[in-house]
């Protein structure tokens, strides 16, 4: 998995010396919350590059198998079970550590990243922030939950 997940970049300054990458929820896109970096406030600051993904667009068993953007698949979501595609999670988390990697390469320190999702965004970025080999920044997680007990 060699190829980075499509996403749009805003830099709130040139030269960033921190990221935000920022994964959307189930069905979502990528756009769902490049309206919030001017909401932040965020001129006087050190510039940051906002990152947000677009997830693949895969069909969802939950949702009868309808086809959307999704970082896994999620096979049911019962009161006191949730069931989700494990191998999914997996492969997302490495498509988000990769991400981490093109920062790194251009010069962003992972104690400089933060990660932040929501819903299913946030899932995701709680797996690779829990089980990045480094210290992040941070994690933002709206809405969400922790998918699976073995990634």
């Amino acid at each position: 998995m060699n190829e980075l997940l499509p996403a749009i970049e805003i830099e709130t300054a040139p030269n960033p010396a921190f990221s935000v990458i920022w994964m959307h929820g189930l069905g979502a896109d990528g756009n769902d919350f490049v309206p919030v970096v001017p909401e932040l406030g965020l001129e006087a600051a050190p510039g940051v590059r906002f990152i947000f993904p677009h997830a693949p667009a895969i069909p969802v068993t939950c949702n009868g198998g309808y086809v959307m953007p999704a970082w896994y698949d999620i096979y049911s979501l019962g009161e006191t079970s949730r069931h989700a595609d494990e191998q999914g999670i997996r492969a997302s988390r490495d498509r988000i550590r990769a991400l981490i990697a093109r920062e790194n390469a251009r010069g962003i320190a992972t104690s400089h990243i933060v990660l932040a999702g929501f819903s299913q965004g946030g899932a995701i970025a709680y797996t690779t922030a829990l089980t990045y080999p480094d210290a992040l920044a941070g994690i933002i997680a709206l809405s969400t939950y922790i998918p699976a007990r073995t990634c």
